[in-house]
Protein backbone atom coordinates (compact mmCIF):
# COMPACT_ATOMS: atom_id res chain seq x y z
CA UNK A 1 0.00 0.00 0.00
CA UNK A 2 0.86 3.20 -0.38
CA UNK A 3 0.43 5.70 2.17
CA UNK A 4 1.29 9.17 3.30
CA UNK A 5 0.67 11.39 6.40
CA UNK A 6 -0.45 14.39 8.05
CA UNK A 7 0.69 16.23 11.11
CA UNK A 8 -1.45 19.15 12.07
CA UNK A 9 1.30 20.92 14.19
CA UNK A 10 4.86 20.84 15.22
CA UNK A 11 4.49 20.03 19.11
CA UNK A 12 5.52 23.12 20.35
CA UNK A 13 3.21 22.56 23.74
CA UNK A 14 3.82 18.99 24.06
CA UNK A 15 7.61 18.94 23.18
CA UNK A 16 10.45 20.27 21.36
CA UNK A 17 9.16 21.88 18.07
CA UNK A 18 12.67 21.99 16.93
CA UNK A 19 12.65 18.38 16.97
CA UNK A 20 9.14 16.68 16.79
CA UNK A 21 8.50 17.38 13.14
CA UNK A 22 12.45 15.56 12.09
CA UNK A 23 11.56 13.07 14.04
CA UNK A 24 7.81 12.48 12.34
CA UNK A 25 9.97 12.48 9.11
CA UNK A 26 12.60 9.90 10.43
CA UNK A 27 9.38 7.83 11.52
CA UNK A 28 7.75 8.19 8.39
CA UNK A 29 10.90 6.87 6.41
CA UNK A 30 11.19 4.29 8.58
CA UNK A 31 7.56 3.04 8.28
CA UNK A 32 7.86 3.23 4.45
CA UNK A 33 5.58 6.37 3.75
CA UNK A 34 5.36 7.94 0.15
CA UNK A 35 5.43 11.42 2.05
CA UNK A 36 4.58 13.07 5.23
CA UNK A 37 3.53 16.64 5.61
CA UNK A 38 4.01 18.45 8.54
CA UNK A 39 1.59 21.32 9.16
CA UNK A 40 2.29 24.15 11.46
CA UNK A 41 -0.91 24.87 13.44
CA UNK A 42 -1.01 25.90 17.15
CA UNK A 43 -0.59 23.24 19.33
CA UNK A 44 -3.36 22.46 21.69
CA UNK A 45 -5.47 24.40 19.89
CA UNK A 46 -6.18 22.80 16.65
CA UNK A 47 -10.00 23.74 17.18
CA UNK A 48 -9.44 27.21 16.66
CA UNK A 49 -8.15 26.62 13.31
CA UNK A 50 -10.65 23.98 12.25
CA UNK A 51 -11.65 25.19 8.68
CA UNK A 52 -7.99 25.58 7.63
CA UNK A 53 -7.41 22.09 9.13
CA UNK A 54 -10.60 21.11 7.00
CA UNK A 55 -8.90 23.05 3.82
CA UNK A 56 -5.49 21.28 4.39
CA UNK A 57 -7.16 17.93 4.59
CA UNK A 58 -9.32 18.38 1.70
CA UNK A 59 -6.03 18.84 -0.61
CA UNK A 60 -4.63 16.08 0.78
CA UNK A 61 -7.29 13.86 -0.44
CA UNK A 62 -7.35 15.83 -3.75
CA UNK A 63 -3.72 15.42 -3.99
CA UNK A 64 -3.85 11.95 -3.22
CA UNK A 65 -7.01 10.18 -3.63
CA UNK A 66 -6.72 7.61 -1.27
CA UNK A 67 -8.55 4.50 -0.60
CA UNK A 68 -8.72 4.74 3.19
CA UNK A 69 -8.41 7.80 5.34
CA UNK A 70 -7.35 6.83 8.74
CA UNK A 71 -7.82 9.46 11.18
CA UNK A 72 -8.26 9.96 15.43
CA UNK A 73 -11.31 8.20 17.16
CA UNK A 74 -14.06 10.73 18.28
CA UNK A 75 -13.51 8.74 21.74
CA UNK A 76 -9.69 10.54 21.90
CA UNK A 77 -9.79 12.73 25.09
CA UNK A 78 -6.83 14.97 23.58
CA UNK A 79 -8.08 18.29 22.68
CA UNK A 80 -6.17 18.04 19.10
CA UNK A 81 -6.80 14.41 18.71
CA UNK A 82 -10.34 15.34 18.64
CA UNK A 83 -10.49 18.84 16.85
CA UNK A 84 -8.68 16.58 13.73
CA UNK A 85 -11.38 13.95 13.87
CA UNK A 86 -13.69 16.69 13.35
CA UNK A 87 -11.60 18.11 10.65
CA UNK A 88 -11.03 14.85 8.94
CA UNK A 89 -15.09 13.92 9.21
CA UNK A 90 -15.93 17.41 7.42
CA UNK A 91 -12.86 17.06 4.82
CA UNK A 92 -13.72 13.89 4.28
CA UNK A 93 -17.48 13.92 3.65
CA UNK A 94 -17.58 12.35 0.23
CA UNK A 95 -15.13 9.58 1.12
CA UNK A 96 -16.61 6.18 1.16
CA UNK A 97 -13.79 4.55 3.70
CA UNK A 98 -12.80 5.95 6.98
CA UNK A 99 -11.19 4.18 9.93
CA UNK A 100 -10.83 5.57 13.19
CA UNK A 101 -7.34 4.26 14.96
CA UNK A 102 -6.74 3.89 18.35
CA UNK A 103 -3.69 6.27 20.09
CA UNK A 104 -3.19 6.20 23.96
CA UNK A 105 -5.52 9.32 25.03
CA UNK A 106 -8.73 7.46 23.67
CA UNK A 107 -11.26 6.92 26.35
CA UNK A 108 -12.92 3.36 27.73
CA UNK A 109 -15.89 4.02 24.92
CA UNK A 110 -12.85 3.51 21.94
CA UNK A 111 -15.05 0.30 20.70
CA UNK A 112 -13.12 -0.77 17.44
CA UNK A 113 -15.01 -3.61 15.24
CA UNK A 114 -12.25 -3.75 12.64
CA UNK A 115 -8.83 -5.50 13.48
CA UNK A 116 -5.64 -5.82 11.30
CA UNK A 117 -3.23 -8.14 11.81
CA UNK A 118 0.26 -6.84 12.40
CA UNK A 119 1.68 -10.49 13.50
CA UNK A 120 4.67 -9.74 11.85
CA UNK A 121 4.94 -5.91 12.59
CA UNK A 122 4.91 -5.39 15.87
CA UNK A 123 8.41 -5.14 16.33
CA UNK A 124 8.80 -2.47 13.73
CA UNK A 125 5.57 -0.34 15.63
CA UNK A 126 8.20 -0.35 18.45
CA UNK A 127 11.36 0.95 16.68
CA UNK A 128 8.95 3.29 15.28
CA UNK A 129 7.63 4.72 18.64
CA UNK A 130 10.85 5.03 20.08
CA UNK A 131 12.37 6.68 17.06
CA UNK A 132 10.15 10.05 18.71
CA UNK A 133 13.04 10.36 21.30
CA UNK A 134 11.44 14.17 22.37
CA UNK A 135 8.19 11.69 23.44
CA UNK A 136 10.50 9.51 25.91
CA UNK A 137 9.65 9.00 28.85
CA UNK A 138 6.03 9.04 28.52
CA UNK A 139 4.59 6.07 30.02
CA UNK A 140 2.66 5.31 26.56
CA UNK A 141 5.98 5.38 24.64
CA UNK A 142 7.99 2.07 26.14
CA UNK A 143 7.92 -1.21 23.63
CA UNK A 144 6.05 -3.02 26.60
CA UNK A 145 3.03 -0.55 26.13
CA UNK A 146 2.88 -1.13 22.26
CA UNK A 147 3.65 -4.74 22.62
CA UNK A 148 1.28 -5.23 25.60
CA UNK A 149 -1.86 -3.17 23.28
CA UNK A 150 -1.30 -5.05 20.15
CA UNK A 151 -1.59 -8.60 21.96
CA UNK A 152 -5.00 -7.21 23.86
CA UNK A 153 -6.16 -6.84 20.57
CA UNK A 154 -4.98 -9.27 18.90
CA UNK A 155 -6.63 -11.39 21.76
CA UNK A 156 -10.37 -9.70 20.80
CA UNK A 157 -9.97 -10.17 16.99
CA UNK A 158 -8.72 -14.10 18.31
CA UNK A 159 -5.13 -13.59 16.75
CA UNK A 160 -1.58 -12.95 18.25
CA UNK A 161 -1.07 -9.37 17.50
CA UNK A 162 -3.80 -6.69 16.55
CA UNK A 163 -4.26 -2.98 15.19
CA UNK A 164 -8.09 -1.60 16.33
CA UNK A 165 -10.20 0.73 13.95
CA UNK A 166 -13.32 1.98 14.76
CA UNK A 167 -15.01 2.45 11.21
CA UNK A 168 -17.12 5.77 10.33
CA UNK A 169 -17.59 4.32 7.29
CA UNK A 170 -15.84 1.68 5.16
CA UNK A 171 -16.04 -0.30 1.65
CA UNK A 172 -15.12 -3.59 1.62
CA UNK A 173 -13.37 -3.33 -1.67
CA UNK A 174 -11.72 -0.02 -0.68
CA UNK A 175 -9.64 -1.82 1.83
CA UNK A 176 -8.14 -4.75 0.14
CA UNK A 177 -5.57 -7.05 2.47
CA UNK A 178 -4.90 -4.76 5.47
Amino acid sequence: HEVRGLVMSSGEVGGNAGLRPAEAQRGASFLGLQGLRVHDFPDTELETVSNDMVRAIEAAIREFEPDVIFTHSAHDQHQDHYAVHQATLRAARAHHSILCFESPSVTRDFDPSVFVDIDGYVDVKVEAVLSHRDQAGKPYMTPGRVRGMAAFRGAQAKNTNAEAFEPVRLLGSAIGDL
